[in-house]
């Protein structure tokens, strides 16, 4: 079984509420109806009920029956949402007004049911740029307690097994923040560790990368590393993590032995923390075609709950993939 076959199997067996806002969208409304046939998700689609169903037989799908359709114009429960907004945003300046022409935007009405409980997790995106997409979600669900900062970590499942877990690595974050300073990355290795077991199912070894390896060399950018090394062992003590070392030292065992000897992680890491966004992006874009590895994500981390976002450019099996890990991340979203 394949990776994705493995996060859609543990999704079957969570039963997650997933909301699919841009219900109007012919790509997420056909995955939609997969989710709902595979029993990958409780499909959620936001949208006029006569509309969505009328598109629905158009395009010969027959399951849309099995999600449930919430109107964002006739909505029962829109005075409790725009009170639950009013409550969390008034002191920024939300008025009522303003809550309740909001709430009436599939894009703000998603995130604020996962807020009121009544949903687990979000997809959006195809239709839509990150923008509209992630400020609804910073503004109602947040981050998770303790995290300050969102990431992307990638999936990157090689054809050498040898690496990481069985071929399977996170990297992160390879999608977000330019310059994580030294507590933003201490984050960012905490929630990529919950993110590997979450998505993944593996207990993380998480290795702090470095263009030096426990103190080979001298600069501001090492101690940043090995500052956010200190702090990320504060957050969670019980995490496999070390650091600051360079990737050779991380992946492989016999350099790992040599330059990092008293390290448990070295040369048996599954997630890579890199220290800025340059060095993640290039490393993940550069192993997807020199190493032709499979890159899963970018999987957004550290909300209070799991909304992640497509790009405009995404196929149907991209909505319905990213629907099964946003259920896998709401299944671990407490670990």
């Amino acid at each position: 079984m394949d990776f994705i076959e493995k996060v859609k199997a543990k999704a079957r067996e969570v039963q997650k509420r997933i909301v699919l806002p841009e219900a109007y969208e012919e790509r997420t409304l056909r995955a939609g109806d997969i989710m709902a046939a595979e029993k990958l998700a409780k499909v959620i689609l936001i949208g006029d009920p006569k509309q969505i169903h009328d598109h629905a037989r158009e395009l010969g799908l027959k399951h849309i029956s099995e999600c449930t359709i919430v109107d964002p114009h006739n909505n029962p429960k829109k005075e409790e949402y725009v009170e639950l907004m009013l409550k969390l945003r008034a002191h920024k300046g939300l008025t009522r007004e303003e809550a309740e022409r909001l709430i009436e935007d599939p894009l703000y009405l998603g995130p604020v049911m996962i807020k009121a409980g009544d949903a687990d997790g979000e997809v959006a995106g195809a239709n839509n740029p990150t923008g509209n997409v992630l400020r609804p979600a910073f503004q109602f669900v947040r981050t998770m307690p303790g995290i300050s900062v969102v990431s992307g970590a990638f999936f990157m499942i090689l054809e050498d097994k040898q690496f990481g877990e069985d071929g399977i690595m996170v990297f992160a974050d390879c999608a977000v923040n330019p310059e994580p300073d030294a507590a933003q990355l201490a984050e960012i290795a905490v929630t990529s560790a919950r993110t590997a077991r979450a998505i993944g199912g593996f207990e993380p070894r998480v290795a702090m990368l470095s263009f030096s390896t426990k103190g080979s060399a001298s600069h501001p950018a090492v101690d940043k590393v090995t500052e956010a090394l200190r702090l990320a062992r504060e957050k969670d003590p019980n995490l496999a993590i070390d650091g600051e070392m360079q990737a050779d030292a991380a992946i492989i065992p016999s350099v790992g032995a040599k330059k990092a000897p008293d390290s448990e992680i070295a040369g048996k890491a599954n997630v890579l923390v890199f220290p800025d966004l340059n060095s993640g992006n290039i490393s993940y874009k550069l192993v997807q075609r020199l190493a032709h590895a499979e890159a899963i994500g970018p999987v957004l981390q550290g909300m209070a709950a799991p909304i992640n976002d497509l790009s405009r450019g995404c196929s149907v099996d991209d909505i319905v993939n990213l629907g099964a890990i946003t259920a896998n991340q709401a299944a671990g979203i407490n670990i």
